[in-house]
């Protein structure tokens, strides 16, 4: 590492990674975000998974102040943060084999919906098999993983697969194999993880590009508005209305 500050050479990995995210997966933020439009406009219902802590990206997307109001979060009980106790019982429940077919029998998806799957490596049970079982059930699928991970790791599914091949369309968040992007000597360990930040500016750039395909045909997008700014609350209760039927997360 340089002699500037840590925090700098956070910020400038954190930059490059979100400008590679930018120029590189431009194609597939554009198909992403016309798949969930596509999706709303066929009347169609939009979910989001991730477990630990690749769950904060799905939940920034979930009943977001200028987010589509359609987004549902798909919850694993035990893995959707580090409020399980103990904290390693989520990534243990990752591991599982079945799970994602037991939470996706309770569940509302049905063909014609899009999921959202977060996961960085991509090689555990539970988003592989909950891509596998949704896209099963016609469901189209959206995955958000760092796909340098299939090469230098082994997947903890059976098939031997992981996230990255079993969706319709793929986003790469480019971050490298660890998730830390910083090194210093006299720190025995790699520190500093931006897959968040990545991960979370991708999945907007998407939400973006699909509330502008809406409008780009005559549909206005459901769009939530912030309960903090006068009328907001107005705002949401009319979208909350009209789409009742489509969201999940206020029964």
């Amino acid at each position: 590492m340089s002699d500037s500050k840590p925090a700098d050479q956070f910020f400038d990995a954190a930059i490059t990674l979100l400008q590679r995210a930018r120029d590189e997966e431009a194609e597939n933020i554009e198909a992403a975000g016309t798949l969930l439009a596509d999706t709303v406009a066929a009347d169609g219902r939009l979910f989001a998974f991730g477990a630990g802590h690749s769950s904060l990206a799905a939940q920034d997307i979930v009943y977001r102040a200028g987010g589509l109001a359609l987004m549902n979060l798909l919850a694993v009980p035990g893995a959707v943060g580090v409020d399980v106790m103990p904290a390693t019982l989520g990534s243990a429940l990752e591991r599982v084999d079945g799970l994602a077919s037991a939470v996706l029998d309770s569940s509302p998806l049905r063909a014609g919906d899009a999921l959202l799957i977060i996961s960085l490596s991509g090689r555990n049970a539970l988003p592989v098999e909950m891509a596998m079982t949704a896209r099963t059930r016609g469901a189209k699928v959206i995955g958000v993983t760092s796909v340098a991970y299939a090469s230098e790791t082994k997947s903890r599914h059976v098939s031997g697969t992981y996230l990255k091949d079993h969706c319709d369309i793929v986003l790469d968040s480019k971050i490298a194999i660890g998730d830390a992007e910083l090194t210093l000597d006299t720190i025995p360990a790699p520190f500093a993880p931006a897959s968040t930040v990545v991960t979370a500016a991708l999945l907007q750039a998407v939400m973006a590009t699909a509330a502008a395909s809406l409008a780009a045909r005559g549909i206005e997008p459901p769009l939530l508005r912030s309960g903090n700014v006068d009328g907001g609350l107005d705002w949401n209760s009319r979208v909350f209305e009209q789409y009742g039927d489509r969201i999940f997360y206020r029964r």
